[in-house]
């Protein structure tokens, strides 16, 4: 993967400024409840420049990211957690993968999101339309997914987790994906919050929370004001007895790598790699749909690479 510049410095120095993005996972009242808590606005800006999204695509895609680094917090060690939402709308799908160890990457399907008149407010449920999100668990040693599904409802992807958990968990969960955007239309803040009650949870502490649920002040503007996501748990929900359990950096990051693309290139059959020599175009562009990195093969390598004495014993 490469990485692209943020070009704006005053946008570089600000993200400079701030707490690195982590995922930080808490226990509230007794250990009745799980509160995972993520910071992540160099994330954000990171993946709007790698994919070249314009304001509402960020939204759109962060909001992905945000939830996905949330549900990468109930696997571990190499597990990743897959979201993957198929939609009638005109944004017509988003494909996210996040890894336990806080990588995370995807795309949109369409971008830009194609428009047929001004939007006038960043209400999605018209942009999505009719449509399921699912969430995979890829998890070491099991040879397939383990996958559920629900229908989108709402077109509000917090409130379609949480319906997704209610359905296919019976697990009560409460989701907050907050994208703090400037006047010149930067992210300065952005980060989000996954409350899920733990067995045996009293149904007056899940009552409270969600009353105070709708009086949260924006995670994404008090990260833009410098406050640490742990430090934002601490402030509204102190009261409730916190019990901190662990910190994980998060970053975008993708595990394509120009070696990576040979390998496939070396793989195709030799009808398609003799079509490849003949008809180009040169150099030869393959680009990554996770994170939009480009990558470009001269017709020399590509000769070489084809060839039978390639990879041969020296």
């Amino acid at each position: 993967m490469i990485k692209k510049n943020i070009e704006d410095s005053n946008l570089q120095e600000h993200l400079t400024s701030l707490p690195e993005d982590g995922r930080e996972v808490f226990l509230l009242h007794n250990d009745q409840v799980r509160v995972t808590a993520i910071s992540a606005t160099t994330l954000i800006n990171q993946m709007r420049a790698n994919h070249d999204l314009g304001l509402l695509e960020t939204y759109v895609l962060g909001q992905a990211y945000l939830a996905a680094g949330l549900l990468s917090s109930t696997v571990k060690g190499n597990d990743r957690i897959q979201l993957n939402i198929e939609c009638g709308g005109p944004i017509a799908g988003v494909y996210v993968e996040a890894w336990a160890v806080g990588a995370v990457r995807g795309y949109l399907k369409h971008n830009p999101i194609p428009l047929t008149k001004p939007l006038k407010s960043l209400d999605l449920n018209e942009l999505y339309g009719p449509g399921f999100l699912s969430v995979s668990k890829l998890l070491e040693g099991h040879k397939a997914p383990f996958t559920g599904q629900t229908m989108m409802a709402y077109g509000d992807l917090a409130k379609d987790l949480a319906l997704y958990f209610q359905q296919s968990e019976q697990t009560p969960t409460l989701f907050s994906l907050s994208i703090h955007f400037n006047k010149e239309g930067q992210v300065t803040g952005s980060g989000a919050l996954f409350i899920q009650a733990m067995p045996g949870c009293e149904e007056r502490i899940l009552a409270q929370l969600q009353e105070q649920a709708h009086t949260l002040p924006s995670i994404g503007e008090k990260l833009a004001e410098g406050m640490s996501i742990r430090e934002y748990v601490e402030e509204q929900f102190g009261a409730y007895g916190l019990r901190h359990l662990a910190r994980q950096p998060m970053g975008f990051s993708c595990t394509c790598s120009r070696e990576q693309y040979k390998t496939y290139l070396k793989q195709l059959d030799k009808a398609e790699q003799q079509d490849i020599l003949e008809h180009g175009p040169f150099p030869l562009e393959l680009v990554c749909v996770n994170c939009n990195t480009h990558y470009h093969y001269e017709k020399y390598e590509l000769d070489y690479l084809f060839s039978d004495a390639e990879g041969e014993p020296k």
